[in-house]
């Protein structure tokens, strides 16, 4: 390669030097920025982190203090007195409504569970398990108006909690004297592909006690049982 030559890419170095320490000078600082915005972001989620795991941490201990109560309505004050939402709340309300039902406040335990069952920030299973649960006090505050329309929603198709919803509602009818309604819904129960082994044999034992004609029933179960094996 000649001189000049030499010359020439020697030039073009330092043109292209001389750009990049312009543009280093003219908008470095933004790279400084990202990095200051990426340290400062990491460390922020990091101390979110450490405030959310002590938060959890401090409402494990305050439940675990309250269980450790012997008394029942010492236990459910402590409970309820507890700040916390979402699923922790549910959980805080049921164990309360419990212990109040143990110490015969069914109006308190009641209460306990209406507000978990009406907290939008609870998970719906959550909400389901104490509306089903209020329902099923029979000598609490809700009529029973009040009562069956619950378990009229939880007994839709679909619901996590229908079967017992459908249960209950049976039992309802069996104290209103309206046997045939209450045979019914137990023999669907007991027909349900989705009934548990246990809910399918209580379901039995009630056809049994209302004068209902299990072995014809199950007759009947056995043979659709076969028709879809076919």
């Amino acid at each position: 390669m000649s001189n000049p030559d030499s010359f020439i890419d020697e030039v073009s170095e330092e043109v292209r030097k001389d750009r990049l320490f312009g543009y280093m000078r003219k908008y470095g600082w933004i790279a400084v920025l990202v990095v200051l915005l990426v340290v400062g972001g990491t460390a922020f989620l990091e101390f979110r982190k450490s405030q959310a795991t002590n938060a959890a941490q401090s409402v494990g201990d305050e439940i675990l203090a309250a269980l450790e109560l012997d008394d029942d309505a010492e236990r459910a004050t402590a409970l309820a007195a507890i700040d916390v939402a979402g699923g922790a709340a549910a959980i805080t309300g049921l164990l309360a409504a419990s212990d109040l039902t143990e110490t015969g406040d069914l109006d308190g335990a009641v209460e306990a569970l209406n507000s978990v069952a009406i907290q939008e920030d609870v998970p719906e299973i959550y909400r389901d398990i104490a509306a089903l649960k209020s329902a099923m006090v029979t000598e609490g505050p809700l009529s029973e108006d009040d009562r069956r329309a619950i378990l009229d929603r939880l007994a839709t198709p679909g619901g996590a909690f229908r079967l017992l919803a459908q249960e209950q509602l049976a039992l309802m009818d069996i104290q209103n004297g309206e046997v045939d309604s209450a045979l019914e819904k137990f023999t669907a129960i007991a027909q349900d592909a989705e009934v548990t082994g246990g809910l399918r044999e209580r379901a039995f034992s009630m056809i049994v006690a209302l004068d209902g004609d299990l072995e014809a029933l199950i007759g009947e179960m056995i043979g659709l049982a076969a028709q879809g094996d076919q």
